[in-house]
């Protein structure tokens, strides 16, 4: 079973059971009575100009989060996928080396790729180096490692100033 990170009205599930994503069993299970209490189609059926479609969708969601939530299992990989949603939703955009502005700075290269907050993205060519994506002997022109197997390699840099991503597609020699 597939188990979908947000529902259609874009909330977890534990936004629609109103508790913390580290919330215990006990916690869910108190939030979960509560909204059955007070969104059961029996207890609110007719009042509030809230239809029966409307009263059945928000019924089903709590359900549908209970399921999920109070099993063990279950919401372990919902947690994952939710982690995995969250991380993918970070990332701005993928973007090439050659996009990236180069600035020589003593003897190495400074890469800057503007964040839509106004501050930058930035990798040097030693920190390249480091991770295996520049050889030592050619950093000064640049020159990537030819004895990887890839052609292209990615890794993530973070914004100096906010939460935002990009990944950094570097494209090695044949």
């Amino acid at each position: 079973m597939l188990v979908a990170c947000r529902n259609p009205s874009g909330k977890t599930y534990y936004q629609i059971l109103s508790v913390n994503d580290d919330a215990s069993y006990d916690e869910i299970r108190t939030s979960y009575r509560s909204s059955l209490l007070i969104f059961h189609p029996d207890k609110i059926h007719g009042k509030c100009g809230i239809g029966d479609d409307e009263v059945h969708e928000d019924f089903v969601k709590i359900q549908k989060a209970w399921e999920v939530l109070s099993d063990s299992k279950l919401r372990a990989r919902y947690d994952h996928e939710l982690e995995c949603a969250r991380h993918a939703s970070e990332i701005a955009e993928d973007v090439d080396l050659e996009e990236m502005t180069a600035e020589d700075i003593d003897e190495r290269t400074e890469f800057f790729y503007p964040c839509r907050c106004g501050d930058c993205f930035s990798v040097t060519s030693e920190e390249l180096q480091e991770m295996g994506l520049l050889s030592d002997v050619g950093k000064e022109e640049g020159k990537l490692l030819e004895d990887i197997k890839a052609d292209r390699a990615s890794v993530l840099l973070h914004c100096g100033s906010c939460s935002l991503k990009i990944k950094l597609m570097v494209r090695l020699c044949p």
